[in-house]
């Protein structure tokens, strides 16, 4: 009986020696920071550096704001077949035309606006090409980030990630630079004594820039009629400061109708030009259901009123925001097919 208590027992202690070592080992993995100091332990000077430099280039790369425009159009099948094949006619961007060069020759321009003649004009075929690729290359930067774990990225995956945000900003290094003359037809209309013209065109290329990041090419529209009216709006709002400037600081004995006058001296556009424009525009928004014109008009303030959003407009005609950006859209739709048919886009360049 003695012997079979003593089999049993050793029996029981030979059981219960696994399960404590399984805890120990358990109990190990779920301190990490026990661990920690060992990994330290025995890095050299350089390696402390370069897991410094890692762990910098992690926090910045994470904390990095990057923006597309596209959305659903690079979850497409195609998506980046048409993000990497350029158009059959395409040319070396930013390669001077010998009719550019010659519009320059004879004239006294300065330096920077003789450069520009250097680069040519791109194609609407090419410029969505641009446009595409640019935000392709951010759209996957952020694809290939979102699959990465902040604390666990490689120097290697880091590095793709960077090479495709640097070609994004070359192809908009190149999209910028085949537009700098838009900018600088729109501040000749702009020139005022308040503002050098350098300065005005220093103003509208900051305004350019942006034009490129918030440009929605999948839209169809060409970017120089976006772009167009996102620098007039800048000039617009650099003048109306200006002449506020001068309204307040103005000596009390001079008359107002001077100062009137020297206002409407700076318009952008003549008289018959914006009269022209009216009358097209109320043209077009005839042209459209009334529930169409109601939204459009509340929409973008036109009414005269402060521009509603889509929620609003939606509790007042009694239907969802969403039904209110359809029927936007739509509209919007017909207001761009009317204004091809009447050629605006060429009527407002030759202004230009």
């Amino acid at each position: 009986m003695r012997k079979e208590n003593e089999v049993i027992a050793l029996a029981e202690t030979r059981r219960r020696l696994p399960e404590a070592a399984k805890v120990s080992q358990r109990n190990t993995r779920m301190s990490p920071a026990a661990t920690e100091p060992k990994k330290l332990i025995g890095l050299t000077p350089a390696e402390k550096r370069r897991k410094t430099i890692l762990s910098k280039k992690r926090i910045a790369l994470f904390e990095r704001a990057i923006e597309y425009i596209g959305g659903d159009v690079f979850l497409e099948k195609d998506a980046e077949l048409l993000a990497n094949s350029p158009p059959a006619d395409a040319k070396i961007p930013l390669a001077g035309s010998a009719t550019d060069k010659k519009a320059a020759v004879g004239r006294s321009l300065s330096p920077y606006l003789a450069s520009l003649y250097q680069n040519r004009l791109l194609s609407k075929e090419e410029e969505q090409f641009y446009f595409r690729r640019m935000n392709w290359l951010k759209f996957q930067a952020i694809q290939k980030r979102d699959r990465l774990s902040p604390v666990r990225a490689t120097m290697k995956q880091m590095k793709q990630i960077e090479g495709l945000l640097a070609e994004a900003e070359t192809v908009k290094a190149i999209l910028i630079t085949s537009n700098l003359r838009l900018v600088v037809s729109i501040a000749k209309k702009f020139n005022e004594p308040s503002h050098s013209f350098d300065e005005l065109i220093s103003e509208g290329n900051v305004a350019l820039m942006r034009s490129v990041e918030k440009f929605n090419f999948a839209l169809g529209n060409r970017f120089s009629t976006y772009a167009t009216y996102a620098i007039q709006r800048h000039f617009f709002r650099i003048s109306h400061k200006s002449r506020q400037y001068r309204t307040r600081f103005a000596s009390d004995d001079e008359p107002v109708k001077d100062r009137a006058e020297e206002l409407s001296d700076h318009e952008a556009c003549s008289s018959e030009q914006v009269r022209y424009l009216k009358g097209l525009f109320s043209k077009f928004l005839d042209s459209l259901e009334l529930r169409e014109q109601q939204i459009i008009l509340a929409r973008f303030g036109f009414d005269g009123d402060k521009p509603k959003t889509f929620r609003q407009l939606g509790t007042e005609m009694g239907v969802c925001k969403e039904r209110i950006r359809q029927i936007q859209t739509r509209a919007i739709a017909k207001l761009r097919s009317m204004a091809e048919e009447a050629s605006l886009e060429k009527t407002i360049g030759d202004w230009l």
